[in-house]
């Protein structure tokens, strides 16, 4: 009988033995069923007959069987304990990489999406703030004020939209920093950034519309996009922000544009403002979705106002103004906000809440009294001299480091610069080198689209935020001996 043989493996092997023996012969009994070891019919000895013969307690026996039969996988009459009527499932061999072969794998989609390379924290990462200057400890007495007020309401879903006061104190913050004009009600906070890109590419747009990307391009806003079914039209980045030529508004207008005006990313220009008025002049019946990446910080004209944001210069326009708290705050704190039309407040709100459910707010509690005092601006005042000095240092160990090899790019806002380098050395493969020495960057060729008309171009995407200045000139030579151990590409 093969459940004879079955049962000699009870407890052969050192994980085994430390499991109880119960559940060593449901286990046992469960995987020959679904194997077909035990068919469809077989008779199971008797619980007191079978405990006996292998020297187990019956009511071991007695828990495996009832498990099994509750399940379904045993029958029980007059007849006695069998197997039931169960489609076998078939065996999956295994490969010689230790991976199951005929296995069902990721959505042909999911090769598209960009593999990070490196630590998020190390130096050189972009998009990421100092996290070791941030004012930890005023964060955290807000934060405990704010989970001194939890009711049961705080520990359920936040409200659709956000929490009050945060959506009060950012609509203040948005209009003092950058000229958005909006109310409260307009302002939806959600789990971060791209979850906001999600939404207007549903919510907006429907399957097979265009949406205008730019190239090189924020990946997570390719992704969104092709996620939602969109039709991606990459259009190329000049010195002045995303430049389509006539013909593309003729033959392909947008129901979606999507920029990122206050610092391109990842080639770093600002798109001009009479670029902004245009793209706001033409775009008909679509929506312009203005990611404020990197808006927080203007080296350009330190002091003074940066560019306004697209979404302030018309009143009411189909504008959708996108931004985050990862470089005022942390980017662990997955914190986005969107800003829409007043007349087009009331639908999202309740569109948005059958998508997404709202959470965190006891931490939109301590965010907006964070706001309310100040206490961020001001960090955000001091930070900005620090990051001008770190981008400086930067730039002259750059041009020292790689010399004529190298064009530096962007630098106006934010906290990156853009290393263009010839094409000889794949940047990807400088980026692994350069991991492996202790510094994270990013390829550039990785955030251009594939099979577009301009040529993905070479270089690295270098973050200066967790960089600390004296660290800098080490760190560049760190970049610099990744950048010479690639060896060139044989033409």
């Amino acid at each position: 009988m093969q459940l004879a043989h079955l049962l000699q493996s009870l407890g052969a092997s050192p994980a085994e033995l430390a499991r109880p023996r119960q559940q060593q012969l449901y286990q046992l009994l469960k995987e020959a069923i679904l194997g077909g070891t035990l068919a469809p019919g077989d008779p199971l000895p008797a619980s007191r007959s079978l405990a006996a013969e292998y020297g187990m307690a019956r009511n071991t026996v007695l828990y495996a069987y009832q498990q099994l039969l509750a399940e379904g996988f045993l029958l029980a009459d007059r007849r006695g304990t069998r197997v039931a009527a169960l489609p076998v499932l078939p065996q999956i061999a295994e490969s010689t990489a230790g991976v199951a072969k005929n296995q069902p794998q990721l959505a042909r989609r999911a090769a598209s999406l960009q593999v990070r390379q490196g630590d998020a924290v190390l130096p050189f990462a972009p998009g990421v703030a100092d996290l070791n200057a941030f004012p930890w400890a005023s964060w955290a007495r807000q934060l405990q004020k704010a989970w001194g007020e939890v009711s049961a309401r705080q520990l359920a879903y936040a409200p659709p939209g956000g929490e009050p006061a945060l959506r009060q104190a950012l609509a203040d913050f948005l209009r003092a920093r950058r000229g958005v004009r909006c109310r409260p009600e307009q302002i939806f906070i959600v789990g971060g950034a791209q979850l906001a890109l999600d939404a207007c590419a549903r919510l907006l747009a429907d399957a097979g519309d265009t949406v205008w990307l730019e190239n090189p391009c924020y990946p997570a806003a390719r992704t969104a996009m092709q996620a939602a079914g969109l039709n991606l039209q990459f259009v190329p980045v000049d010195r002045a922000g995303l430049a389509p030529p006539d013909s593309l508004w003729q033959s392909r207008p947008p129901r979606l544009l999507y920029l990122t005006p206050s610092h391109q990313y990842p080639l770093g220009s600002v798109l001009s403002l009479e670029r902004r008025l245009e793209f706001l002049r033409r775009i008909g019946d679509g929506w312009i979705i203005e990611d404020d990446y990197d808006s927080e910080f203007n080296h350009a004209r330190p002091g003074q106002a940066p560019l306004p944001a697209i979404q302030g210069l018309r009143p009411e326009a189909p504008v959708v103004y996108v931004g985050t708290f990862s470089k005022l705050l942390h980017p662990g704190l997955r914190l986005a906000y969107m800003v829409v039309p007043g007349w087009l407040a009331g639908d999202f709100g309740e569109r948005i809440g059958s998508l997404y459910r709202s959470g965190q707010a006891v931490e939109q509690r301590a965010l907006a009294r964070l706001l309310e005092s100040g206490q961020l601006t001001r960090h955000l005042r001091a930070m900005a001299p620090r990051y001008r000095a770190r981008q400086a240092l930067l730039r002259q160990a750059l041009h020292a480091g790689f010399g004529e090899d190298a064009e530096i790019l962007g630098g106006d806002a934010g906290l990156h610069l853009t290393l263009r380098l010839p094409a000889g050395r794949p940047d990807t493969a400088i980026v692994r080198q350069a991991a492996a020495l202790g510094v994270t960057a990013r390829a550039l060729s990785e955030y251009y689209a594939a099979g577009a008309a301009e040529p993905a171009q070479n270089g690295l995407v270098l973050g200066y935020g967790m960089a600390e200045k004296q660290r800098i000139p080490e760190l560049v030579a760190r970049l610099v001996q990744a950048y010479r151990k690639v060896e060139p590409l044989r033409v």
